[in-house]
C-alpha cells in the first residue's frame, strides 16, 4: 500500500461494485471487515481499490478505542439497513412453517422458520431505520412526523403476532400501549 493512501477506519462506509453499500466494522493489519446487508460481511485486503470511498472515517488503534469501535458499531447498526443478530426461541430451531392451500389440488409450501424469522427481523429493523429517518427528516413539519410515527407504531403492532418466535421479549414487536 502506497504511504499516502489513507487505511480506512471502523464505521467508514463504501460502496462494492457488486455487493453494494456497506460499513467497515473491523480493521486488521491486512485487511477489512465490511458488512453488507444483503450479502453480509465479507473480507477484503486492505489494499482493495475497486469500491468507491462513501464515508472515509480514520483508522484509530483498536488497542486503545475497542470501546469506541464498539460504540460506533452499536451506532452504525442503529442508523443503518445492518440487521442485527437476533436468536429464535429455542422451540422454533430447525422447525418449518407450512402453508396449505384449501384447495387439495394445489401443493402446500414449506418454509424454514429460520428462514422466515430472519426475513421478519429484516422487516422490523427496517421500520426502525424509517422511524429514524422520520424523525430526524428536516423535510416534514412536526404533525407530518407524528403521523408518520403514529403509523409506524400501528404498523409494529399488526406484527406482535410474530412475537412468539423471539428467543427474548426485549426484541419483541411493541405497538400502541392502550
Amino acid at each position: 500500500m502506497d504511504a499516502n493512501q489513507k487505511v480506512l477506519g471502523v464505521g467508514s462506509r463504501v460502496k462494492h461494485p457488486a455487493y453494494g453499500k456497506g460499513a467497515v466494522i473491523k480493521v486488521f493489519k491486512a485487511a477489512y471487515e465490511v458488512c453488507f446487508m444483503m450479502y453480509g460481511i465479507k473480507e477484503f485486503g486492505i489494499d482493495y481499490e475497486k469500491w468507491e470511498v462513501i464515508e472515509h472515517i480514520p483508522h484509530v488503534a483498536e488497542d486503545s478505542f475497542s470501546g469506541i469501535e464498539k460504540s460506533l458499531i452499536k451506532i452504525l447498526r442503529h442508523f443503518s439497513d445492518i440487521t442485527e443478530e437476533v436468536p429464535l426461541g429455542e422451540k422454533w430451531k430447525d422447525g418449518k412453517l407450512i402453508l396449505q392451500p384449501n384447495d387439495p389440488d394445489l401443493k402446500s409450501k414449506e418454509i424454514p422458520i429460520d428462514t422466515f424469522f430472519h426475513k421478519i427481523v429484516m422487516v422490523r429493523d427496517r421500520l426502525r431505520v424509517m422511524e429514524q429517518r422520520v424523525n430526524s427528516s428536516s423535510n416534514l413539519s412536526d404533525e407530518e412526523k407524528i403521523n408518520l410515527q403514529q403509523y409506524i407504531t400501528r404498523i409494529y403492532g399488526s406484527l406482535t403476532t410474530f412475537n412468539v418466535l423471539f428467543r427474548y421479549k426485549e426484541d419483541h414487536f411493541k405497538g400502541e400501549s392502550k
